[in-house]
């Protein structure tokens, strides 16, 4: 049933009234597609008694993913910050990278951890993805590798910099955590540039409880990455390199599974979703609704709002009110990578326009099955609510 819809100021939960929601909706709640399958699987792993090291689930998420994404070799691991240091490290990565400030800070520390240096780069204002000529302002000698961040489920410019890559000949890893199911050129995302990492965790398209998938095309270089995942072994008393403990265990595969089963599903869903955002809230001046590229496949996980100039209320403001009535949107990817306390740049040195602008202007709305396409009509509606009325909202917050 659609929730009531607040006709005045005072009916907003901020000012006293009650919330909209009476359960919260969260950004990025685990879908549970289908859990007598989930729980079915991981009995027979129980009953194998087989519940990590390359378990039979796991080497079936493998194929099956490998198969869903079009690439030769798909990697599953514990998660996708670890496919990413497994991928900087088979790749003898070292000095620099660069990376877009506007990412989850999971893709620096990723890569900080390790010993690289980072060096933000800036991200295009139409899509919010990795800006190439950016990119190539701070290739220097020192840098050992380019990560793209495919955001929002939408692509690169993967020729551009695939380009780049090989003209200063240093790899290029694609951190794809938002995009599985995602095409470039209408081909699925994971078989371009080096390597590609996909994040299965629980707030994803498709989730595995935790867990993570590298895929690539290069056998030598899968080879290596599976060797670095499990210690370095390549037989039962062998070790020929220094590794680490990555593997993925059963239960998670399970999961994963199950899941990549009902994507279609959970697609179409998430797909209607948001076309009930788009249509409630075009034409409010200084909004603006990120549009998923409908020429290429998209998995319409994030649904994502800019309130900027030209907007009756802040960002900021408007985030206030709506967690009040139960609505947890996040404020992605505020205040960027650049700005985070571990690598913190000033402004001098570090100012990045488009990242400064977007950290402050972002809205990320809920999806997934926790919605209904009633629930979504009854949130646009509230936040036109708040877009109409917003400068006396703004007033009231500041008394």
């Amino acid at each position: 049933m659609p929730e009531n819809k607040k006709k005045t100021l005072n009916e907003l939960a901020i000012f006293g009234g009650a919330p909209l929601f009476k359960t919260t909706l969260h950004v990025g709640r685990p879908n549970i597609m289908d859990r007598d399958a989930v729980i079915s699987r991981i009995n027979q792993a129980m009953d194998r008694h087989w519940l990590s090291n390359d378990g039979p689930l796991v080497k079936e998420i493998e194929d099956r993913f490998a198969d869903f994404l079009q690439v030769k070799h798909c990697i599953a691991v514990t998660n996708a910050t670890m496919g990413l240091q497994l991928s900087a490290k088979a790749l003898n990565v070292t000095g620099e990278v660069i990376i877009p400030s506007f990412t989850f800070i999971g893709t620096a520390h990723a890569m900080a951890w390790i010993g690289l240096k980072l060096v933000f780069c800036d991200v295009l204002s139409g899509n919010h993805n990795i800006d190439p000529a950016d990119v190539e302002k701070r290739i220097t000698e020192s840098v050992g590798a380019i990560v793209g961040v495919h955001l929002w489920g939408r692509a690169c410019e993967i020729d551009t910099l695939q380009e780049l890559a090989d003209r200063y000949g240093i790899p290029l890893i694609f951190d794809a955590a938002h995009a599985i199911g995602s095409t470039y050129k209408n081909k699925r995302l994971g078989g371009f540039g080096n390597v590609s990492v996909f994040s299965l965790h629980a707030t994803k398209a498709i989730n595995s409880l935790e867990g993570g998938l590298v895929t690539t095309n290069d056998d030598a270089l899968a080879d290596k990455i599976r060797l670095l995942r499990s210690y370095g072994f390549e037989d039962e008393d062998q070790v020929s390199m220094l590794g680490i403990n990555a593997k993925m265990n059963e239960f998670s595969a399970a999961m994963g599974i199950t899941n990549l089963e009902g994507y279609d599903r959970i697609r179409s869903h998430n797909r209607h979703l948001q076309v009930v955002y788009r249509d409630e809230l075009s034409g409010i001046e200084g909004v603006n609704f990120i549009q998923p590229d409908e020429r290429e496949e998209n998995n319409y996980h994030y649904a994502v709002m800019e309130v900027g100039q030209g907007s009756c209320i802040r960002r900021d403001s408007l985030y206030r009110v709506l967690v009040a009535e139960n609505v947890y949107v996040r404020r992605y990817f505020r205040p960027g990578c650049h700005r985070s306390l571990p690598y913190k740049i000033s402004k001098k040195n570090g100012y990045l326009p488009i990242t400064e602008r977007l950290s402050a202007t972002l809205l990320q709305l809920p999806t997934g099955l926790q919605m209904d396409l009633d629930k979504a009509r009854a949130l646009s509606r509230l936040i036109h609510f708040c877009l109409v009325n917003g400068a006396e909202i703004e007033s009231r917050l500041c008394a």
